[in-house]
């Protein structure tokens, strides 16, 4: 074990990365990691659910479904199979969309190594039963160590080496405290460390969860608005009071606020809610144009992480008795069919509250609920 001392007095230890690695999944974030993982030396060996991205992977180190105008690492091999995949893997990455969890998990089991740590790089809490990523896996793969890896990361630009940087969190007990170094989060650390990419610990699994997951809704709130024609002043208004719901979901689940402000919280929910890159944010730009859901994206069945995790959020926020309005607000324009002016209308009108919690005051709004409002003319 090596120990160094910094300038300023704190320890600064060494860990060993894992030597081979899986990754589940190999769509665009899926096969990002995996290069920034085979960008550290390590070997990678990348799982994809259809067989002919695999294969070209394999022959042109190449994911052009995914990830096109990417060359790959040749430390990298693809397959179908899950037995090939995890074979010799001493840690895993589950890189699938969250509705793909649980079913993606219990494939794992017949084939996964014993007790390898796991990281979660889904978003979401799932619909019937309110848990996180991170619990669905550990119920469905007891023995592992599970974790998450959050933070405001486009695929593409990973895959680019832009520099970016991300949270990776696990539950840390007493013999990760004493023997920190060996850590599952260590070791992880920087077995994706690269000089373009850096990762930051945190033992708040929780809290870091809930900012991945809440911050796509609010992203689909920000686009509904910026595509009604609203600008800057909305935009930061929701990111703001989206970011304290946040905190309130992930201080109720026994997170802390503190992580909320983090890569994992505020730094995704800003990236997430200021470019199309987005697909919560381009969902919502199509809607506050007013496209029909079954419009958007030119009719492609794109994938949209907020879209379920409005209902499952705002359902659990429900069970929870948090006030989550803007969570709320997307939800019953996604799911409960109510109008896009008049429900972000209501949200405008809601009693006036005291930012600072500790004063608790709230006083009735003088501007009845009406869509005669500003928010009138998204219905025009």
């Amino acid at each position: 074990m090596k120990i160094d001392r910094l300038p300023n007095g704190s320890l600064t230890r060494s860990a060993k990365p894992f030597k081979r690695l899986a990754v589940i999944g190999s769509g665009a974030f899926g096969t990002a990691l995996a290069q920034i993982a085979a960008q550290a030396d390590t070997q990678v060996s990348l799982w994809s659910r259809r067989a002919e991205v695999a294969t070209e992977i394999n022959k042109t180190l190449r994911n052009s479904a995914y990830l096109p105008n990417v060359q790959l690492s040749p430390s990298i091999t693809a397959a179908d199979d899950l037995k090939t995949v995890l074979r010799d893997a001493d840690a895993a990455l589950l890189v699938v969309p969250s509705k793909a969890i649980r079913e993606t998990a219990r494939a794992l089991r017949a084939d996964i190594p014993a007790g390898i740590p796991i990281a979660v790089c889904a978003k979401g809490i799932e619909a019937e039963t309110g848990m996180l990523m991170s619990q669905i896996v550990e119920d469905e793969l007891p023995g592992h160590t599970v974790g998450a890896l959050s933070g405001p990361t486009f695929a593409s630009e990973l895959a680019a080496g832009h520099p970016s940087a991300a949270t990776l969190a696990f539950t840390f007990d007493q013999a990760d405290r004493l023997d920190p170094e060996n850590s599952a989060a260590a070791r992880m650390a920087v077995t994706l460390a690269t000089s373009a990419f850096r990762t930051y610990l945190s033992d708040d699994l929780v809290g870091v969860e809930i900012g991945g997951a809440v911050k796509n809704v609010i992203a689909i709130a920000c686009g509904m608005m910026r595509g009604a024609g609203f600008a800057e002043n909305t935009r930061a208004a929701l990111i703001t009071r989206g970011l304290d719901e946040m905190k309130a979901l992930a201080e109720a689940l026994g997170g802390r606020r503190e992580t909320v402000t983090g890569l994992s919280g505020i730094g995704d929910l800003t990236l997430t809610c200021s470019s199309t890159t987005s697909r919560n944010m381009s969902l919502g730009l199509q809607l506050g144009q007013g496209l029909d859901r079954k419009a958007c994206f030119d009719g492609k069945p794109i994938v949209v992480e907020g879209e379920a995790n409005a209902k499952s959020v705002a359902d659990l926020a429900r069970k929870l008795a948090v006030p989550m309005p803007i969570c709320e607000t997307v939800r019953a324009i996604l799911h409960d069919g109510h109008p896009i002016a008049e429900t972000f209308a209501r949200l405008w009108s809601e009693p006036i509250e005291s930012e600072p919690r500790a004063m608790s005051l709230t006083f009735e709004h003088p501007a009845p609920f009406a869509t005669s409002s500003i928010f009138k003319e998204i219905a025009t």
